[in-house]
């Protein structure tokens, strides 16, 4: 009686290893579908196109990993009473990320008055495409002139437009100005960011 008994449970904990291992590869597969878990290597020539996608990648590897592995009381957190909380912060940098996508499409920013309503996951993939694509599109023009990448916005018949130049100072400085607040509130909060993560390298240390 005792050696079916130990039989059933040794199986039991087997059947729980088996499920947890399959867990972990589904989660694993999900996170590598994501761009950015490593900064793109690095191209051989300087061209302008090559160091415009380079600020967008180093700009991608932080935020994935400031937002790797956020729990609820992550995204939660503020400071204080007048700040915002991470997960709002999360979504000024997806919006802001937009603008960086759009600029790169040469398409104009368009106030719709609506806002999607998106979960954290949503959020997350969707600004790591946005800067994904604008490096690429970058990555693509090689030497060509960057001054056609304008910001554009669009308020019903009324257009302004700034230059590239604005975009460097202004969107993507931005961004990554708020992907180290969030990384500082997931500190507070009790969840600090990976210690094997190297933004000099753009890689995992091992």
């Amino acid at each position: 009686m005792k050696s079916s008994c130990l039989i059933l449970l040794f199986l039991v904990f087997l059947a729980n290893e088996v499920v947890a291992q399959e867990g972990n590869t589904q989660n694993a597969g999900m996170e590598s579908s994501l761009p950015y878990y490593e900064i793109p290597p690095y191209p051989e020539a300087y061209t302008a196109g090559a160091v415009a996608a380079r600020l967008a990648d180093g700009l991608g590897f932080r935020y994935y990993w400031a937002t790797e592995g956020l729990r609820p009381e992550d995204l939660r957190f503020r400071p204080n009473e007048t700040a915002r909380t991470a997960e709002e912060t999360l979504a000024h940098i997806h919006g802001l990320s937009g603008i960086i996508l759009n600029a790169a499409r040469r398409a104009a920013n368009a106030s719709s008055g609506e806002k999607e309503e998106l979960s954290f996951e949503q959020m997350r993939r969707q600004t790591l495409e946005n800067i994904k694509e604008a490096a690429d599109i970058f990555r693509a023009s090689g030497d060509g002139d960057l001054a056609g990448y304008e910001v554009v916005f669009q308020r019903g018949e009324n257009t302004s437009a700034y230059p590239f130049w604005n975009l460097i100072n202004g969107p993507i400085a931005d961004a990554i100005w708020h992907v180290g607040q969030v990384v500082s509130f997931r500190r507070c909060s009790g969840n600090p960011l990976n210690p094997k993560v190297s933004l000099f390298s753009g890689k995992l240390r091992e």
